[in-house]
């Protein structure tokens, strides 16, 4: 049976989860809609994590995705870490603030979270996906044994074939023009940068897991495209950005509909980890600074805690503005209505002739 009728979908579509903007309410409202709705845990602990679950089992009887951080456990380097809130100390200077005294690891990675499994098992999602890794042998057996059926994002080969092999039943082949964060397994590693395509083409032959892609997709002729290199779905997140479900702040917002979305940049400044990000006052400031950034999360506590000092001065040019290389393409809307056009489009869209 195919990944889409086995989640019983009426349209290949996913919506990406995406921490800190998706929502229950947008889960709810694309998986009414026939397509997979997702939720993102990863920022969150596990009660709050059951609370959001809880809220889309109350708004919908559909699949829905659930979505984990696996990163692994960052290295502290005091040294480091006092000479990134050195070079940071000049904008916090420019809101009348200092930064931190000390940075801290705000996320639990799913690999450690005990609390977040037994959640997830209490009532188990039917799909839980991973990001930044894979969490271990006894993890993955007791989710599948739970029912959920599994994904975890890919940026090369080697990450797919590590996930089947570790018993994961699809892969996001997650092409360098998404939003937000990489999900690469080792960010120190070299990255190809492959597009998302090409990366679909080659995850489809590198395993025999059911591809989903991911980066850039905006529109039905993009969901298309996505199909004919192989994939079974297209996970689509920057789209939803300006849907009334999203929990983009004003601030976002107005910069996805300025031309500032024209650019994305990819920086490892705001959390310590490579994530794309509409061009904006950070990371242009990020653009000439040398200083070796804290892992991931650790240079997240940093990252927000100036977010929050610009913010309460009114400048919105600091914060994670995450978005894909399609941000110039994003359409306003409500998320049931973007699925029911990109379902328009999709069926529009003529198959490539092979």
């Amino acid at each position: 049976m195919s990944l889409i009728k086995h989640l019983g979908l009426d349209h290949p579509i996913i919506q990406a989860p995406m921490a800190g903007v998706s929502t229950p309410a947008m889960a709810v409202a694309v998986s009414n809609a026939g397509a997979l709705g997702s939720i993102a845990v990863g920022a969150a602990g596990a009660p709050a994590a059951g609370a959001m679950m809880a809220e889309v089992r109350a708004g919908t009887s559909r699949a829905f995705n659930v979505n984990l951080f696996v990163h692994a456990r960052p290295r502290r380097d005091a040294a480091m870490e006092s000479a990134w809130r050195e070079a940071l100390a000049t904008l916090f200077a420019g809101f009348g603030a200092e930064p931190p005294e000390q940075l801290t690891s705000p996320y639990v990675s799913f690999a450690e979270d005990d609390a977040m499994l037994a959640v997830l098992l209490a009532s188990p999602p039917p799909v839980v996906s991973f990001h930044f890794g894979l969490p271990g042998e006894d993890r993955i057996r007791a989710l599948r044994s739970a029912g959920c059926l599994l994904v975890s994002t890919a940026t090369h080969e080697d990450e797919a074939r590590a996930a089947e092999a570790s018993g994961i039943d699809a892969v996001v082949a997650q092409g360098y023009e998404a939003g937000g964060h990489r999900g690469m397994f080792d960010p120190s590693a070299p990255d190809e940068n492959l597009s998302t395509l090409e990366l679909t083409r080659r995850l489809s032959r590198a395993t025999a897991l059911p591809v989903i892609a991911a980066g850039g997709l905006m529109d039905g002729r993009d969901i298309r495209a996505a199909l004919d290199a192989g994939a079974v779905a297209a996970q689509l997140g920057t789209a939803f950005l300006l849907t009334p479900e999203s929990a983009a702040d004003a601030g976002y917002r107005a910069a996805l509909a300025s031309d500032a979305a024209r650019h994305t940049v990819m920086t490892d400044a705001i959390s310590g980890r490579p994530a794309r990000s509409v061009q904006s006052r950070f990371t242009d400031w990020a653009e000439g600074q040398r200083a070796r950034r804290p892992d991931y999360p650790v240079a997240y506590s940093a990252g927000k805690a100036l977010n929050a000092a610009a913010k309460s001065a009114g400048e919105a040019g600091y914060g994670a503005l995450w978005a894909g290389e399609g941000a110039p393409r994003l359409r306003e809307g409500d998320a049931a209505g973007l699925i029911a056009v990109l379902a328009r489009e999709l069926a529009e869209a003529q198959p490539a002739r092979n």
